[in-house]
């Protein structure tokens, strides 16, 4: 596993926010649900793509908190430009699981 200077570490910013809604992406190419999460005041409603359909439906997701990559570049998915780049982790099986504070942060907070 190559290393990183701490330096490097610094410059992803990973912030919390919460999911305001969520809906089916059929347009994407792999199942994925759309996402809207606030990410507090500093930066304001991100949109993003999640291939997250086995564990997760877009009701049940609206007001979860979770953690995402904010200054990454917008990336074209399908007819949608995502914002941020949500996190997770693979389950035994490679679905997605997302990752979260857990306990209530308050959205933009910063990971560190």
């Amino acid at each position: 596993m190559a290393e990183i200077a701490f330096d490097d570490f610094l410059k992803v910013d990973i912030r919390a926010g919460t999911v305001t809604r969520a809906e089916p992406f059929p347009e994407a190419r792999k199942p994925a649900i759309r996402l809207w999460i606030d990410f507090g005041p500093e930066i304001g409603e991100k949109k993003s793509s999640a291939q997250i359909t086995v564990h997760y439906d877009p009701a049940t997701l609206v007001g979860r908190q979770v953690l995402a990559v904010v200054n990454f570049p917008p990336r074209q998915i399908g007819p949608m430009l995502s914002e941020v780049l949500v996190l997770g982790l693979s389950d035994a099986d490679g679905a997605i699981v997302l990752l979260a504070p857990d306990m209530p942060v308050p959205d933009g907070a910063r990971m560190h």
